[in-house]
């Protein structure tokens, strides 16, 4: 079956649960599910049940969608995403942008946690993905281009968009949190990485690393989304002083950061022009 067609089954799955119009999709990252509860709720529906959906595997990814309202506009958010590191292909990481599109999304959010690399930042700030580095091993446009889903070759200038990036900035000096503007790299994992790669991936010019987001918003270009990215730093990866890193402590990390994020994403949903 063409992915085309794949999309269209999924679509069809959701819209039989639910039948809003959104403008606004969102993809919650670690430790990030906590803002589902943010949004006025009118349909949850499990990866499950979503055909062409694989199942979430990583800690703390619920794996459902959630279809209702935030600040009086439509959205919807995928409570969990899906990892290269967990086994699944670029297609199937990159299904839900796909399906959001497809449903009517005009703008992506796209959120995670990860570790700073940058020695100005500090663990539990935010930042604001300006750019990103792909360092993954692999590319979701790699294969037969669709011509219904994007062109062949979409230009990356500007991946995140600048007027997102000006009211995200705005709604932070509002609300008085601290946000930082940065590059994003993304890695395979699932190990973290070595001193000498945190040394490599900085002097390569990114500020924080992950393992996620990039071939989200490959895609959303592809498909002509507007995107937003948001980083919660949980960690310092500075080469000179790196010590080993739970888990748990990342995941706690990521949940006191929250926090700032339901404050940031709901007021920057509100200011996003209908």
């Amino acid at each position: 079956m063409e992915l085309f067609d794949k999309i269209q089954e999924s679509v069809k799955a959701i819209k039989d649960r639910w039948n809003g119009n959104p403008k606004v999709g969102i993809i919650l990252g670690t430790g990030l599910g906590g803002f589902a509860q943010e949004i006025k709720q009118e349909a949850s529906i499990p990866y499950k049940d979503i055909p062409h959906f694989p199942e979430s595997t990583a800690p703390t990814h619920t794996g459902r969608m959630i279809c209702g309202s935030i600040a009086g506009k439509q959205i919807v958010a995928m409570e969990g995403r899906f990892h290269f590191y967990e086994g699944y292909t670029m297609e199937q990481i990159t299904m839900p942008v796909r399906a959001l599109k497809a449903l009517g999304c005009d703008i992506l959010i796209v959120s995670n946690a990860c570790g700073g690399m940058n020695p100005q930042f500090e663990r539990g700030d935010i930042m604001f993905i300006e750019d990103q580095i792909n360092l993954m091993g692999g590319n979701p446009l790699i294969g037969k281009n669709d011509d219904r889903l994007g062109v062949r070759f979409p230009d990356m200038c500007f991946p995140y968009d600048r007027e997102l990036l000006k009211i995200a900035q705005e709604v932070a000096l509002e609300e008085r949190i601290r946000c930082h503007k940065g590059v994003f790299v993304a890695v395979s994992g699932p190990n973290l990485e070595t001193r000498a790669e945190y040394r490599f991936l900085r002097q390569a010019g990114a500020d924080v690393v992950g393992m996620s987001t990039v071939p989200e918003v490959i895609v959303a270009v592809h498909s002509g989304l507007k995107t937003l990215g948001i980083s919660i730093i949980t960690d310092m990866c500075l080469p000179d002083a790196l010590e080993p890193v739970k888990l748990e402590e990342i995941i706690a990390t990521a949940n006191e950061a929250e926090k700032k994020l339901r404050v940031l994403v709901t007021n920057i949903v509100r200011k996003i022009p209908d």
